[in-house]
């Protein structure tokens, strides 16, 4: 089992610092013939351009088509077919890259298909399906181009991709996903921090005290918005993390529990088998015969 490989963001690509690319995915092949599972440590949005094929995000499989659009953040695992998916663009950025411009740190975090329960694949329709290729085409021109200057015009650019794709979202996806973007901002910043801390703490009462609330009443928004206790959420991050080493990396069990935070290795497989019905070991063996 190859190691899952990552790429970081080219920053000086162009000479100067730009945190902002479109590349086409006929010229990513050849980086991911050897290892197609890979990480990528910035946002990614790929327009499907030519042919059919599967596209995995952490071992969810997408069947993709002309006009599909896939979504993937920071550290997710990613595989697509490069022999039947022919080609496409790809829409990279590093999330400093809008910061520097919005007074709104959460801006990417409240767009619709960045969501950590939100689907990673939209079908474009006609008149969406026509104005998203065209601005991708239009960024990388604009890159092709690039003077320093012209950072607020690739911003703009950007910005205007992000609401169409946020639009078409919402409108293929109803009210229901909706919610899940203006929903409370307790239960927002605890996500943000479940995502950053979940290897440390698991007392609900760490995460309540970051946010200067009770753990009841974490625990009862939580409920409120998500359908499952603030723990279960937890465990629910630690469970699909750990998967996630499992299927891609030949760590030792005891390695996984000790990244998970578990000194007792003992508990983490009763842990790991009480929430997946598998030990360790037997998940490993399952998603090895999958066409993963």
């Amino acid at each position: 089992m190859n190691p899952v490989a990552q790429y970081t963001f080219y920053k000086t690509k162009y000479g100067d610092e730009l945190l902002i690319d479109v590349v086409e995915l006929d010229d990513i092949k050849k980086y991911i013939a050897q290892q197609p599972a890979h990480i990528l440590t910035y946002y990614d949005i790929t327009w499907i351009s030519e042919g059919s094929g599967f596209f995995y995000i952490d071992q969810k499989k997408y069947l993709v088509k002309p006009g599909d659009v896939i979504f993937s953040r920071p550290g997710e695992v990613r595989k697509w077919d490069k022999d039947k998916i022919i080609n496409g663009y790809a829409l990279i950025f590093e999330e400093e890259f809008l910061l520097s411009f919005f007074n709104d740190p959460e801006f990417l975090h409240h767009l619709s298909y960045f969501h950590p329960e939100a689907s990673s694949m939209i079908s474009l329709d006609s008149e969406t399906g026509g104005r998203i290729p065209a601005l991708i085409k239009d960024i990388k021109s604009e890159i092709d181009t690039y003077q320093v200057k012209d950072k607020h015009i690739l911003r703009a650019l950007l910005y205007e991709t992000l609401m169409l794709l946020n639009r078409a979202y919402i409108g293929v996806n109803g009210s229901n996903q909706e919610s899940l973007i203006t929903r409370n901002q307790h239960v927002n910043k605890f996500i943000t921090l479940v995502n950053t801390d979940f290897g440390r703490h698991h007392s609900i009462r760490y995460y309540a005290d970051k946010l200067c609330i009770t753990s009841n009443y974490l625990n009862e928004v939580v409920k409120d918005t998500m359908g499952v206790s603030a723990k279960q959420c937890l465990q629910n991050k630690i469970i699909s993390e750990t998967k996630k080493v499992l299927a891609y990396t030949n760590s030792s069990v005891s390695e996984i529990a000790d990244s998970m935070g578990f000194e007792d290795l003992s508990y983490f497989i009763r842990f790991f088998r009480k929430q997946t019905g598998y030990t360790p070991l037997g998940y490993r063996k399952t998603v090895g015969q999958t066409d993963w």
